[in-house]
């Protein structure tokens, strides 16, 4: 019995395939080959087109197949992790009637915030812990307003991860926690958020059938079964947005836990059973997938969205010139070669949308006290490494404000934290023990999906056998060093 894990992210689709008897992942591939784009109309706009999602999706179920060996039909479970708060309109068909608005996409932040100042700041924060800000919700209202002949299409309103569930199933479903993160879930009473569509004069009929995070939701349509060569009999078992994934794939389920990634953006989650928010939306809380009427689990976000994005733009900058783009290996080559505080370099990572941290207000990056006479390429890197976790620090003091920090951080050895100096100036910076994992996203879907079908009896036994890499402790020597270089990097906000 194999469980079959997707990870839609903004940049690739990473799938994952485990085998419920060994218990071992057998195949992760991610495609496309080459990172996805994101459209941008107008400035401050992100959007991608969700049926190219699904035709990739299908494309590594292939790949897997034919390159990788995987009795496909020997797949039981489906889980999908997916890019959070991106919206995706489709009409009765379930075809969609615009490109998806995705995370980083900022066009809405007027629209929520107009709704956040019509609902009152208190009976919002009461309901959805926070703002509709940028959030889906936001992006739904922003749709009915400026595109009325494109909304009069639309039937429901979905997830990113929900559009795949749908393409699998042809059935439209969301979550609780998906409603969180969409800004349309009332902590208070464990319900969808229909005040918040009242305020924005919406229908609740918009919203698609809500199910369990795991569990049986549903079972995948009989002509996509053949045409993907699956069994007809496989379920959706578990979906989830990837920042929560990405806890529950390193065992992140007590409260008091925290997970970390620099991906495409750079993320601290920290688990709570407690209703806590920032009251000036800086960070954010969503439901985690551990979440039960009896058992309450939260999780704070803090999100940066200049991080591997950065690291991107760096790669494509620093290879002007050359036939082929020079690799993230040699980025983190580069990043050794200069000394920490880069020669007082600073780097502003904060290029790609408004930044949440700035309660959505508009950041745009910078680098200051560039020299041309001492400044080169590895000390612009280190730069901008520095400044991602700097930005991350920054957030993190905001999460310990409302009880929600730590000093033991979980994360996958993977995007930036494959570096070594990026690791050093994490633990350093925010003085806490790193703990390194082999595992991934569409992992932890394959074994969410293991759960949710029924083949572990907990969760904690689903990631009882996650692989330990490494322990990276802060350094007494270097504690100090990078406190200053911080300071001197705040100041300058």
């Amino acid at each position: 019995m194999l469980f079959l894990g997707i990870d839609l992210g903004s940049s690739s689709i990473k799938l994952s395939v485990l085998d419920g008897q060994t218990e071992t992942i057998t195949a992760s591939i991610t495609v496309p080959d080459f990172e996805l784009a994101i459209d941008a109309p107008k400035f401050g706009w992100a959007e991608q087109n969700p049926e190219g999602w699904w035709a990739y999706v299908k494309e590594g179920i292939d790949k897997l197949s034919r390159q990788y060996n995987i009795d496909i039909k020997a797949i039981a479970g489906i889980g999908i992790a997916y890019q959070m708060h991106g919206l995706v309109l489709t009409d009765e068909q379930l075809n969609p009637v615009r490109p998806s608005i995705i995370w980083c996409d900022s066009r809405a932040a007027e629209t929520g915030e107009a709704i956040y100042t019509k609902m009152g700041t208190v009976a919002c924060q009461q309901s959805i812990l926070g703002s509709p800000g940028n959030f889906t919700a936001s992006k739904l209202k922003w749709v009915k307003d400026n595109e009325p002949d494109v909304f009069a299409k639309a039937r429901f309103m979905m997830l990113p991860g929900d559009f795949i569930a749908a393409k699998f199933t042809g059935i439209a479903q969301t979550t609780p926690s998906g409603l969180s993160e969409a800004a349309l879930w009332n902590f208070a009473e464990q319900r969808p958020a229909t005040e918040v569509l009242d305020a924005m004069e919406l229908s609740a009929s918009i919203l698609p059938e809500v199910v369990p995070t795991f569990g049986h939701q549903a079972v995948i349509d009989s002509k996509v079964a053949g045409e993907l060569g699956l069994n007809p009999n496989v379920k959706i078992t578990y979906r989830a947005g990837d920042q929560p994934n990405n806890a529950l794939s390193l065992g992140v389920l007590k409260p008091g836990e925290i997970a970390t990634t620099a991906g495409t953006s750079a993320v601290i989650y920290s688990v709570t059973q407690a209703n806590a928010f920032d009251t000036e939306n800086r960070v954010n809380t969503f439901l985690h997938v551990n979440d039960m009427p009896q058992q309450k689990s939260n999780g704070v976000l803090l999100c940066i969205n200049g991080s591997g994005i950065l690291y991107q733009w760096l790669r494509k900058t620093l290879s002007t010139g050359s036939n082929e783009l020079i690799s993230y290996e040699t980025l983190n080559g580069e990043v050794a070669k200069a000394e920490p505080g880069s020669k007082g370099l600073r780097f502003y990572p904060f290029g790609n949308g408004l930044e949440r941290i700035f309660s959505n207000k508009p950041a745009f990056s910078g680098i200051q006290n560039l020299n041309f006479n001492i400044h080169q390429s590895p000390e612009l890197v280190r730069a901008a490494c520095e400044g991602i976790v700097f930005a991350m620090n920054y957030g993190f003091d905001i999460m310990k404000n409302i009880n929600a920090g730590g000093t033991l951080v979980k994360a996958g050895k993977a995007n930036l934290f494959l570096s070594r100096v990026f690791r050093e100036i994490f633990v350093n910076t925010t003085q806490t023990t790193l703990e390194l994992y082999n595992t991934s996203g569409a992992e932890g879907a394959a074994r969410g999906a293991a759960y949710g079908y029924g083949h572990y009896e907990t969760l904690e036994k689903a990631f009882e056998n996650l692989e330990h890499l490494e322990t990276i402790e802060p350094n007494d020597d270097l504690k100090d060093l990078y406190s200053e270089i911080y300071q001197s990097w705040k100041n300058h906000i």
